[in-house]
């Protein structure tokens, strides 16, 4: 949530921002004048409250001088004034709560502001290459990973739709331990190396988790939601971040760094026809997070820190990827900026998303209200909350399907998960 003192000294920044985001001139000028709007309304109206409470404790006082000068006449008149104003403040607080609210409802659907610093841009095409790693592997014979698993005879697509309908997968076997392998190296190298904390989080949450991290209300369609009113997470970026909220932290316990492997869940609502084949946009898949809390000055260096450990990951596994920085028209409502990194795909010849890492300033801390006392200094900050993919493991899986496949359809497994597969090097039909 943006602050709305900055939106009040800065009403252009805001409009700028929003024409950056891809909103045209009307409709940036509309969000700005509205809930310039509400908040001239809530201030007008909060003023004029101060000024009945002056009135009614001035009339209070006056009573008792009243009563002193025995002059009941008067003091009837103004204990009649009194029991008045206080039926006016009550009513006026409830207006008072209302108006906030509005202002809050109008607040809360606002995209954060990008930096500077990040590409103007519609969509991903406008997306701009920020370094690369590795030859990507062009074998004239590739599969797709999903021609690969049922060829091994361990990945079912069929048996899962009959479970569960379309966008799920049975893996079995070895690809089931190789997703597994993937999940535990992750953690284990950003907990082991990275100085992350391994954390496991619900995975149903309430409506103020959600609205925490900027998921509710604008994003709904995309969630699922149980029947008892708790969100299924759609990462665990909602649990993660969410553990500070409302708290106030001492600065020396930041930057606080978290991982967690968890299934997530989406709904893919907006996806209609996109990746409908194999593993690549599930409504359950596993993913190990990252998220950071930092300090105001300290978070755009976690962002390149958080990066290059999403990045290691990839290295590891031999897989070649490059990392884009995300135009304003295809970064995620919440994020300031955001690097995608991208894995190459041997079966598709392209490259795919395996990674998102942002950095949100103080956006999420403000819906959260989660706060920090900076050494020496007695007023608190809000907090600045970042948060990653450390990696997508079924992309990974697929990644390493694809990247260390073989002609004769076997895969060879990674040096580096060797030692989570019991020495396995190849995994192939029996």
């Amino acid at each position: 949530m943006l602050d709305i003192k900055w939106i009040r000294d800065e009403p252009e920044g805001l409009r700028t921002a929003l024409l950056r985001r891809g909103q045209d001139e009307a409709q940036a000028a509309a969000t700005v004048a509205d809930v310039l709007a509400r908040d001239d309304a809530r201030r007008a109206h909060l003023a004029a409250l101060h000024q009945m409470q002056e009135r009614r404790n001035a009339a209070s006082k006056e009573i008792g001088k009243a009563k002193g000068a025995r002059d009941e006449a008067r003091a009837a008149e103004l204990m009649a004034e009194v029991a008045h104003l206080k039926e006016d403040l009550q009513a006026g607080e409830a207006k008072a709560r209302e108006l906030d609210e509005a202002l809050t409802a109008a607040l809360a659907v606002i995209p954060n502001v990008p930096l500077d610093e990040v590409p103007d841009g519609r969509d991903e095409r406008d997306n701009v290459v920020y370094r690369t790693h590795g030859e990507p592997r062009r074998i004239d014979w590739a599969k797709e990973h999903f021609d690969l698993g049922e060829g091994l005879g361990l990945m079912d697509f069929e048996r899962a739709a009959k479970l569960s309908g379309a966008r799920f997968t049975v893996l079995k076997g070895g690809l089931a331990r190789l997703e597994r392998a993937l999940g535990q190296f992750m953690l284990d190298l950003h907990t082991g190396e990275h100085g992350y904390t391994e954390v496991i989080p619900p995975l149903l949450v309430r409506d103020e988790t959600m609205y925490g991290t900027g998921n509710l209300p604008k994003f709904a369609e995309d969630l699922f939601r149980t029947t008892d009113g708790r969100w299924l997470i759609p990462t665990a970026e909602v649990s993660l971040t969410n553990l500070v909220r409302e708290e106030i932290l001492d600065d020396g316990a930041l930057p606080i760094r978290m991982t967690a492997l968890t299934p997530c869940f989406r709904s893919e609502a907006g996806s209609a026809g996109r990746d409908t084949r194999g593993m690549l946009r599930q409504h359950q898949f596993d993913k190990v997070e990252l998220v950071s809390i930092t300090a105001a000055d300290k978070s755009m260096d976690e962002h390149e820190r958080m990066l290059s450990s999403a990045e290691e990951v990839l290295k590891r596994l031999g897989l070649a990827y490059r990392v884009v920085t995300l135009c304003t028209g295809d970064m995620g409502f919440a994020s300031r900026k955001t690097y995608d990194i991208e894995v190459w795909l041997p079966g598709q010849k392209a490259f795919r998303e395996i990674s998102s890492c942002s950095v949100c300033g103080d956006f999420q801390a403000r819906r959260m209200n989660a706060r920090y006392r900076p050494a020496d200094e007695k007023s608190t900050r809000f907090v600045h909350t970042l948060n990653g993919s450390g990696v997508a493991v079924g992309r990974a899986l697929i990644a390493v399907m694809e990247t260390w496949q073989n002609e004769d359809g076997s895969i060879t497994v990674p040096d580096a998960l060797r030692g989570y597969m019991g020495g396995l090097e190849r995994i192939a039909r029996s």
